[in-house]
C-alpha cells in the first residue's frame, strides 16, 4: 500500500512540475522573450536567411527604441506577419535617402552593417530603383518608426510601405542563437 501512495506522490509532484514549467515558459513567451527566423535576404550580411534570433519584449515599445536597433514588429500591410528590419528613423525625424545614402535630419547617416546587394527580382525596375535609390525627404510620424534591411537594394520596408506603427512593435532583437557557429549577441549597430 505504501508503494501506492508513493506512486500517485511522485506522479502528482510531476504532473505539478510540468504545469508551472509550461505556464512559466508561456508567460515567458508572451511577456518577456520571444525566438524569431529571418525569412528573406533583407538583413544580409548581418542576419542569412533561416537565423534564428531571440528577442525581448518586457516593456519594450517605442520609447526605447533607439537608430540602429534590429526590432521585430507586425507588418502594418498584414499584421499576421512577423518583419525584423533596423530602426533608421525615430518619431519625428526626417528621412531622406539620395543616391542610396540614408540622411537623417539632413546629416549623413554612420550605417556600417548596411551593404547594397542587388537580387534583381524587380517587377517595375524603373520604379522600384528610383524609390529605393531616391526617396523623401518625409517626416516621421509622432507615432511610429522608419525602417530600413541592411541589405538596400533587397529590402521591402519603409520606402515602399510606409511607417510602422507604435502598436506594431514585438520587441528588440537581442541573441542570434542558430546556427551555433554564428551564435552572438546581437547589438544596435551590428
Amino acid at each position: 500500500m505504501k508503494k501506492r501512495g508513493k506512486g500517485l506522490s511522485w506522479l502528482k509532484e510531476t504532473v505539478e512540475s510540468v504545469v508551472i514549467a509550461f505556464f512559466l515558459a508561456f508567460v515567458i513567451i508572451i511577456f518577456v522573450v520571444q525566438g524569431f527566423w529571418i525569412p528573406t535576404g533583407s538583413m544580409e550580411p548581418n542576419f542569412h536567411i533561416g537565423d534564428r534570433i531571440l528577442a525581448y519584449k518586457f516593456f519594450y515599445g517605442i520609447n526605447n527604441v533607439k537608430r540602429g536597433d534590429v526590432i521585430i514588429f507586425k507588418f502594418p500591410l498584414d499584421p499576421s506577419k512577423n518583419y525584423v528590419k533596423r530602426a533608421i528613423g525615430l518619431p519625428g525625424d526626417e528621412i531622406d535617402v539620395r543616391d542610396k545614402k540614408v540622411y537623417v535630419n539632413g546629416k549623413l547617416s554612420n550605417e556600417p552593417y548596411v551593404i547594397h546587394k542587388d537580387s534583381g527580382i524587380c517587377k517595375d525596375p524603373w520604379h522600384e530603383y528610383y524609390i529605393r535609390d531616391q526617396y523623401g525627404p518625409i517626416k516621421v510620424p509622432s507615432d511610429s518608426l522608419f525602417m530600413m534591411g541592411d541589405n538596400r537594394d533587397s529590402s521591402y520596408d519603409s520606402r515602399y510601405w510606409g511607417f510602422v506603427p507604435a502598436e506594431n512593435i514585438i520587441g528588440e532583437a537581442f541573441f542570434l542563437y542558430w546556427p551555433p557557429w554564428r551564435m552572438r549577441i546581437i547589438k544596435g549597430s551590428s
